[in-house]
């Protein structure tokens, strides 16, 4: 058998002589059809194949040579569309596999070595895709080599492939929002974005890479996990893994000398991103992330268990690298939680404690917020502005109730209302009244090793102060600043995180929820100083355990007055403590006059499964607990929390 490859770009033949040879190829061409030898087409590169047995050479006709020349532009044709089907096949696979050609990228944007081999080392689920198609040429893109800081569509997040170089976003362009950003990759610290699988980067929001679908240009990746924990603890708190630690009883209260076991899967969490590009340097993207952690009406540890539906996150986020401007708008961690890099979503500095409370000192909140950022030197300095919602959370000891909720009564008659119970659609808690949203600023730090923050809050408690027919509205302004730290002692392998945050009118910022403010004697609001620290060390021996050890620090000041032999404020030392350690006495404040909690705890997870089915892995947590009063009448009572938490997560997209 003889093979002769025609190219299809090849003119037809123009002399006699040749036109004769054609006929004849022709007709033997029309005879190898007819005896159904072989034909193929060749589409990895383009050309045609025709299979010649032993001809028998005969001429041809005019008619019959453009009857040829119509079935081969038909099956050219036919070969263009095949070979774009396969050129978009072929993307789609590349689309499911590790990074491969990062390398060139990283060198266009000014990458080390070691720092290329940190982008995926860690976590198999990076990848970024972007055309490098010139328009009308798209199977030789599909094997073109990544250059001028283009990657191919190598993950499983992948970003559609445009067809024209005109529509092509650069690296930059794909910030979306992920553990494995882009942009935090080239703000290499040592510390590096989180892994998403473990609980610190659960807790942040991590999403999944098993779960990524493409709807045309938009592109929605699923995130979450089933969790199943429980809690061992030396004192009945009856708020499961989740420590309220100012309701944690005191030697006065029968539950203090019982012994607690409570489980539940109501932390188990969906989340959802829906992302696309704009244009060349702009991303669009929207998350939400729920949980069933909120206690409903028919909610009962018998039988049912129905916890409801809560919502942790919902926002939106536009980045733009040609200017790297950032904007977040929507329900999301506030900007005063410490980050790992950056000043970027998702990447917040969580403890990986099963705990729900996560840890006593650590600086939280998941409120709206409007959030503006700026980045500069390559990814590695940031500023950001961040209008969130304020609650000033008031603590009223000593005072009478008023005729409605959000209400207390002067020594002197007046009345003060400091917010309402919630209307409408809103639930029957609670709400305070602002004048103002809290203001929030930061500055973040990613040199070669370490990540470093600072940061600045402004807060406006707000009250009024009525008598019959006339009142007085009376604004405070509280506020404070901090800052947090992350060493990576042996990069990505061993870790130091620091953190802390102090001023007055914040503590409710802080996870054990002291108050942010009292009364003065006037009834204008007087915000309480508070300070809040934490402090960790964190290690990833290999890719399927983690361990860590925890302190935190949370402690409220002191604001007081008396006025007719009766105590009011918060700390005031005239309050009874003198039945705190008797069991059924109820002469003890010291519930409600918090002066500091300490919580040191230690605790590792083993992802003992894990593959194309997602993860699956266990954990377990001690945690003691000290809570101590302000001293009054009787002492300075205190009291302590053992704790002893298990748990198991499934996690099918990571």
């Amino acid at each position: 058998m003889v093979l002769i490859k025609i190219s299809s770009r090849v003119p037809l033949p123009e002399n006699e002589e040749s036109m004769r040879i054609f006929k004849s190829l022709h007709a033997s061409w029309a005879h190898c059809m007819k005896a159904s030898l072989c034909m193929g087409t060749m589409l990895a590169s383009g050309p045609l194949l025709l299979c010649l047995g032993t001809p028998a050479m005969a001429a041809g006709d005019d008619a019959a040579l453009d009857a040829l020349e119509q079935q081969i532009s038909r099956i050219q044709s036919e070969q263009r569309a095949l070979q774009k089907a396969l050129v978009s096949v072929q993307k789609q696979i590349a689309a499911h596999r590790t990074v491969a050609h990062v390398g060139s990228s990283a060198a266009h944007h000014g990458l080390a070595a070691h720092q290329v081999a940190n982008l995926d080392a860690a976590d198999h689920e990076a990848g970024i895709a972007v055309a490098s198609a010139d328009r009308g040429d798209e199977a030789a893109a599909a094997h073109r080599p990544a250059t001028s800081g283009h990657l191919h569509a190598i993950g499983p997040d992948a970003q559609p492939v445009f067809s024209g170089a005109e529509d092509t976003p650069t690296v930059e362009s794909v910030v979306g929002h992920r553990a494995e950003d882009v942009i935090s990759r080239l703000a290499e610290n040592g510390v590096g974005p989180h892994s998403r699988e473990t609980a610190g980067a659960q807790a942040a929001g991590a999403l999944g890479d098993h779960g990524v679908f493409h709807m045309g240009p938009v592109t929605l990746i699923l995130g979450g996990f089933i969790d199943a924990s429980a809690v061992e603890s030396n004192r009945h708190t009856a708020s499961g893994t989740f420590n309220f630690w100012q309701a944690t009883p005191f030697k006065n209260e029968p539950r203090y000398h019982t012994d607690n076991f409570e489980g539940s899967a109501r932390y188990s969490r969906l989340s959802l991103m829906a992302r696309g590009n704009i244009d060349h340097y702009s991303t669009i993207s929207g998350v939400f992330e729920m949980d069933f952690g909120a206690g409903a009406g028919t909610t009962d540890a018998y039988e049912s268990n129905s916890y409801a539906f809560r919502l942790r996150q919902a926002y939106l986020a536009y980045d733009n690298s040609k200017e790297n401007f950032h904007f977040l708008a929507g329900q999301a961690w506030s900007m005063l939680t410490p980050g790992r890099v950056g000043i970027i979503p998702r990447q917040e500095s969580l403890p990986e404690t099963i705990e729900s409370s996560m840890l006593a000192g650590q600086t939280w909140a998941r409120q709206l917020q409007f959030r503006f950022v700026k980045d500069f030197l390559n990814h590695r300095l940031w500023t950001g502005l961040s209008i969130e919602n304020s609650a000033t959370l008031y603590s009223t000891n000593g005072f009478s109730a008023g005729s409605s909720d959000g209400q207390v009564i002067m020594p002197g008659g007046q009345t003060v209302t400091v917010g309402s119970d919630g209307t409408g659609l809103t639930n029957n808690a609670l709400f305070p009244n602002e004048i103002a949203p809290d203001v929030i600023g930061k500055i973040a730090w990613d040199p070669h090793w370490g990540h470093y923050e600072v940061e600045g809050i402004l807060h406006f408690p707000h009250d009024r102060v009525s008598t019959l027919g006339a009142g007085k509205n009376h604004t405070a302004v509280g506020g404070g600043g901090g800052g947090s730290m992350i060493l990576p002692v042996i990069p990505h392998k061993v870790e130091v995180r620091l953190a802390g945050l102090a001023g007055y009118g914040i503590g409710r910022y802080g996870s054990v929820m002291l108050p942010d403010a009292t009364l003065k004697s006037n009834g204008a609001p007087s915000p309480l100083f508070s300070v809040q620290g934490t402090a960790g060390i964190i290690a990833h021996p290999n890719p399927l355990i983690d361990v860590y050890g925890y302190f935190g620090y949370q402690q409220a000041g002191r604001s007081y007055f008396s006025e007719g032999g009766n105590a009011y404020g918060y700390g005031n030392p005239a309050y009874n403590n003198a039945g705190c350690y008797t069991e059924l006495s109820s002469n003890c404040a010291a519930g409600s006059n918090i002066h500091s909690v300490m919580e040191a705890t230690v605790g590792a997870w083993y992802r003992f499964l894990k593959g194309r089915y997602g993860t699956v892995e266990a954990g377990v947590q001690l945690a003691y607990s000290r809570i101590h009063a302000w001293d009054g009448n009787g002492g300075a009572p205190d009291t302590s929390l053992s704790e002893l938490f298990m748990d198991f997560r499934y996690l099918p997209f990571q």
